[in-house]
């Protein structure tokens, strides 16, 4: 079925199989609603996957569906990457990557070019059950912006490729959560979908191929081999299609 979605502030159209939807996300939807019932407070839950593995569609639509569904608790979704260094950083700090020092703005994307005690400052006031404001980045600007939404409901749901990563500092992110959620797929096919995503903004073969050489599947890498267990794992295949990873 197709959805009329919004993603970081986009109209988008996407399909989901009927069986993903009843089969695995509703199901996870009221896990979620049974879990926030029995706490009593806020829950807060983590959904991690590496580039272009459609996290921030799936959070999306999941929370339309919590909006949709008589008897479930409706969910905040919100995504980690308002809290990209600004562009004027990362072109001001640089980092060691196979040998030479470049621009951080040349690894854009990847864990050092996010401010991550920021990120785990706003997260411990959600987690906290305060309403709070979160921000967007912008695509347009190539920079974060402040007023991009506010938190606020009793689930909320944060999206992103490292929220898992078993890596100094990044770890405190999976302690202040209820339930973690990571989705996996075969980087060939990421890798596929990451070109596709740069040539349709315009990069030409050469420079589009480069970038997801240089940086994208390093990133993927990272996420796919790096990541923390979590309580559920989903793989998404070539299809289009999800399953639960121990089915």
């Amino acid at each position: 079925m197709e959805y009329e979605l919004v993603n970081a502030g986009v109209p988008v159209t996407a399909r989901f199989a009927d069986a993903d939807v009843e089969g695995i996300f509703l199901p996870l939807l009221r896990r979620m609603t049974a879990m926030q019932a029995a706490k009593g407070g806020r829950l807060l839950a983590l959904l991690a996957a590496p580039p272009a593995a459609g996290k921030s569609t799936l959070a999306a639509l999941l929370e339309r569906l919590s909006r949709e569904t008589p008897g479930l608790t409706p969910l905040c979704a919100i995504g980690m990457d308002g809290f990209h260094r600004r562009q004027s950083w990362l072109l001001g700090h640089t980092v060691r990557r196979d040998g030479e020092t470049i621009p951080m703005a040349r690894i854009k994307g990847a864990p050092e070019t996010f401010d991550l005690p920021l990120l785990l400052e706003r997260l411990r006031r959600v987690a906290a059950g305060e309403d709070c404001p979160w921000p967007r980045y912008d695509r347009t600007l190539h920079d974060p912006v402040e007023d991009g939404g506010r938190v606020s409901g009793e689930i909320v749901l944060l999206e992103g490729n490292y929220l898992l990563l078993d890596a100094e500092g990044w770890r405190a992110l999976r302690d202040l959560a209820d339930m973690t959620i990571f989705v996996s797929a075969d980087p060939a096919f990421l890798r596929g979908r990451l070109l596709a995503r740069h040539l349709a903004g315009g990069k030409s073969t050469e420079d589009a191929a480069r970038i997801v050489e240089r940086s994208d599947m390093a990133n993927i890498r990272l996420c796919l081999e790096r990541s923390l267990p979590a309580d559920v794992t989903l793989a998404l295949g070539e299809d289009g299609r999800y399953k639960k990873a121990d089915s």
